[in-house]
């Protein structure tokens, strides 16, 4: 009975243990998108808007860290505050996107021996997104199925795109180890896209007859919204530059991120780690 009763006990030890490499993460900051509707970097006028996220970090080291993350944020723009070439143009966008992510961290300090460091940070993720606009009347319509593009349309080589897609996040930090429990922090991160179609725009124009009679007159409507402003002309020929194919569109978190590490330090056995800024705030034996 006695040994029966250490078993579980050991096994506690144990958990006990590999909890403490582990960390709970917050984030809450803004979001915001490059593309052909955006010409800089947190656009004004709303059209940076917010992200929320919630991750857990393995600390593999004092200085690498395994972060698996969900973030959710928004993203939009709009021509009227764009480039004065293309304000005539007159389209826009909004969109959510729902992201799930793997990423590598280094730390190039260790928060044991110091209170803050610089980081960077490099993985894969998955994003889901669907963009939308509102009409002349104010009613929201999702963008893909009306194939603003000639996505799907006989006689246009354009396939429809998807709505689930890769990326690659990029991103730079600091944080500071508030205890050896609790860490806040500031940090950026930029997703390089594989699809230019985030926006819903791209390449050039379809032919109006084609897009009416394929998809009707709302998909005509809000394929070019010149018509709707003054001076805005009416719907361009077949062909005509809509976007710019030659780079993808993008999005990017920018915000505060803090943490939690399950468990304390009883129980880490040696290393760097266990010994956690033991020398804080003690004078040294020399």
């Amino acid at each position: 009975m006695k040994y029966i009763r250490i078993i579980p006990a050991l096994l506690l030890v144990t958990l006990s243990s590999h909890a403490q490499y582990w960390h709970i993460g917050v984030f809450g900051g803004a979001s915001a998108y490059n593309g052909d509707l955006v010409d800089k970097y947190f656009p004004a006028h709303g059209q940076t808007k917010g992200a929320i996220g919630l991750d857990v970090t393995y600390e593999y080291s004092d200085h690498i860290n395994i972060r698996g993350g969900f973030t959710f944020g928004k993203v939009s723009g709009a021509d009227q505050y764009n480039k004065e070439d293309l304000r005539s143009r007159n389209l826009s966008f909004e969109s959510n996107i729902s992201e799930f992510s793997l990423l590598g961290e280094y730390n190039f300090f260790s928060l044991y021996e110091k209170r803050f460091t610089p980081y960077i940070y490099a993985g894969v993720a998955v994003f889901h997104y669907e963009p939308y606009a509102f009409d002349a009347n104010g009613l929201k319509t999702y963008l893909k199925p009306l194939s603003t593009e000639g996505q799907g349309i006989t006689g246009y080589n354009n396939r429809p795109y998807s709505l689930t897609q890769p990326a690659i996040p990029l991103g730079f930090g600091v944080k500071y180890a508030i205890t050896d429990n609790i860490r806040v922090g500031i940090e950026g991160g930029y997703r390089v896209l594989f699809t230019d179609y985030l926006d819903d725009v791209s390449k050039n124009y379809v032919d109006q007859t084609d897009l009416l009679a394929a998809r009707g007159q709302k998909a005509v409507d809000m394929a070019y919204r010149g018509d709707e402003i003054a001076n805005g002309g009416g719907y361009p020929a077949k062909d005509v530059q809509r976007g710019s194919a030659s780079s993808k569109d993008a999005y990017y978190f920018v915000g505060l991120h803090a943490s939690f590490r399950l468990g304390g330090l009883a129980g880490l056995g040696g290393g760097s780690r266990g010994s956690a800024r033991r020398g804080y705030g003690c004078p040294r034996n020399f």
